[in-house]
């Protein structure tokens, strides 16, 4: 039987896993998207207040940066494929089957 702390599964053990790690690296990719204003629109300036909201007031906040991020998968997906960002889509997909 192998060794479960070599192996990253989230239905067994979270340990190996770095969802926050994940989170940020991920937010680093979307922004390079929703930061520039050629590429961004209604939807993705609400989701820089979000995302302020749970990286900034973290006892007031009403989701953490991971949940939010778990929450949106679909238009994440969306976005990265819309500027065929595949490193972001990757990132995107590490976090969603290890994390979310």
């Amino acid at each position: 039987m192998d060794d479960i702390t070599s192996t990253t599964d989230r239905y067994t053990t979270f340990t190996g896993i770095d969802c926050t790690g994940n989170s940020l690296r991920l937010v680093q990719a979307i922004r390079r998207h929703i930061d520039d204003p050629t590429k961004t629109n209604k939807f993705w300036e609400a989701f820089k207040v979000k995302l302020a909201h749970a990286e900034l007031e973290p006892v007031k906040r009403k989701a953490d940066q991971l949940c939010l991020l778990c929450s949106h998968v679909c238009y994440l997906d969306e976005l990265f494929e819309e500027h065929d960002d595949k490193e972001g889509l990757e990132l995107l997909r590490i976090l969603e089957v290890e994390c979310c």
